[in-house]
């Protein structure tokens, strides 16, 4: 579904990405517009999937002191099917289905390198369709930007 933003949406868009918990009445203020008016164009973002209000942590907030790209190779199944078995497991992060190097790439999320030989032994290990995983560690983070829609 494409949206058409206007230029009234990019300012409250602008506005809820620095305090997404403004009140309307607070950005209709700022903007010279009516709250009503607020309230109804952010209603037809939502509505249009255009837009999603979300909380962000940080991932030492929960103690996840390490982060870990893993590359996975898959056989014999599909890689979708295998993508969804990852995603239920706690301390994925992120899983995507890539068309490159590897057929998966997950974002792993652990507190300590002690938590990785059970996650690989005991988890990663009993997912069918999986043929090799290629494990990097992320020594510093560089760049986390959750708004992956600039406008």
């Amino acid at each position: 579904m494409s949206y058409e933003f206007s230029e009234l949406d990019l300012k409250i868009v602008e506005l809820l990405k620095a305090d997404g918990r403004m009140s309307n009445q607070k950005i209709a203020t700022a903007l010279g517009v009516t709250t009503s008016k607020v309230a109804t164009r952010i209603r037809r973002m939502n509505k249009a999937e255009a837009m999603r209000i979300v909380a962000v942590t940080d991932f030492s907030a929960f103690n996840y002191n390490i982060l870990l790209p893993i590359g996975v190779d898959v056989k014999g199944r599909e890689a979708s099917e295998v993508a969804a078995d990852f995603a239920q497991i706690e301390q994925v992060a992120v899983v995507q289905l890539c068309a490159g190097k590897h057929d998966i790439e997950l974002l792993v999320t652990l507190e300590s390198m002690d938590d990785l030989q059970p996650l690989l032994l005991d988890k990663f290990t009993q997912i069918k369709g999986v043929r090799s995983l290629e494990s990097a560690v992320a020594v510093d983070i560089v760049k986390f930007d959750f708004d992956v829609a600039p406008i």
